[in-house]
């Protein structure tokens, strides 16, 4: 999930994943911070059913600059140099499978700090979502979530042709995941390991993922719309693809060039 680099003064960033952008230029040299906000919990498209009780791992982040990404998001920075950076495209970890995490590793020290790691990584970005080789880790762990503190950044309009509704953070290990129905979407994606562009990508409306949670307990995830986009992006990466190898390639551009018409005989976005 891309974040946009930053632009030169008065210029503006774009917010969403269509033609939408934010009005209010940003400078570069105007240092603000966003504090977090809390919210009640809302109803969402996502279903979790935890087969086991599970526990709950508090963790806290530091507010940072804000910064716009496909996933609109806060940026979030908290000692970055401990963090690891985020591969981007080229590299082998991207472009092959990735492997299954044993069952006895996943209580693990290193396996734990994988997931923190991640967590932050894409806060920081921002993003809703992650996978354990976007950090250059061959392992099948994925993250995400989306609030609505981030879909509040984008158009209603958008917002209800994505579908797209907050879910608090998920972490799914060995993540399997299966279409429901045969209904699709066309919308456009970024990457945040193909830092700058986007092209509009073919998905199914629904899905289900079973896998095991941090803690190795069975987990399934039954989610529509746009959350199940996002776990099509991301189980993707653990087979070893990007959203590159699955766009409608003449949508392909820069993120500068987001608002510009699609080319003749491009299909339009949307339930397909």
């Amino acid at each position: 999930m891309e974040a946009i680099q930053w632009l030169k003064p008065q210029h503006r960033i774009p917010l969403t994943t269509n033609s939408s952008i934010l009005t209010k230029p940003l400078s570069l040299h105007t240092p603000f911070s966003i504090t977090r906000c809390q919210h009640k919990p809302s109803k969402t498209a996502i279903k979790v059913d935890f087969i086991t009780k599970n526990r709950d791992r508090n963790m806290s982040y530091s507010t940072g600059p804000a910064r716009a990404g496909w996933f609109l998001g806060l940026g979030e920075k908290k000692n970055v140099a401990d963090l690891p950076e985020i591969v981007q495209a080229g590299d082998p970890v991207l472009h092959e499978p990735a492997q299954d995490v044993r069952p006895d590793e996943i209580g693990s020290d290193r396996i734990q700090k994988i997931v923190d790691d991640m967590v932050k990584v894409m806060r920081r970005a921002p993003g809703v979502g992650l996978a354990a080789p976007q950090i250059g880790i061959p392992l099948k762990i994925i993250v995400l979530e989306d609030t609505e503190e981030y879909i509040g950044y984008a158009p209603k309009e958008d917002v209800k042709a994505q579908d797209r509704r907050p879910f608090d953070l998920l972490v799914i290990i060995n993540p399997n995941l299966q279409k429901k129905g045969n209904k699709s979407a066309l919308f456009f994606e970024g990457c945040l390991s193909v830092d700058g562009y986007r092209a509009m990508v073919e998905r199914f409306l629904e899905v289900e993922v079973t896998g095991l949670d941090r803690y190795g307990k069975p987990i399934k995830v039954s989610a529509s719309g746009w959350q199940a986009r996002i776990l099509q992006h991301e189980c993707d990466h653990l087979a070893g693809t990007l959203y590159v190898d699955k766009m409608t390639k003449r949508t392909f551009r820069t993120v500068e060039n987001l608002q510009l018409p699609l080319a003749n005989g491009c299909p339009k976005p949307g339930v397909r």
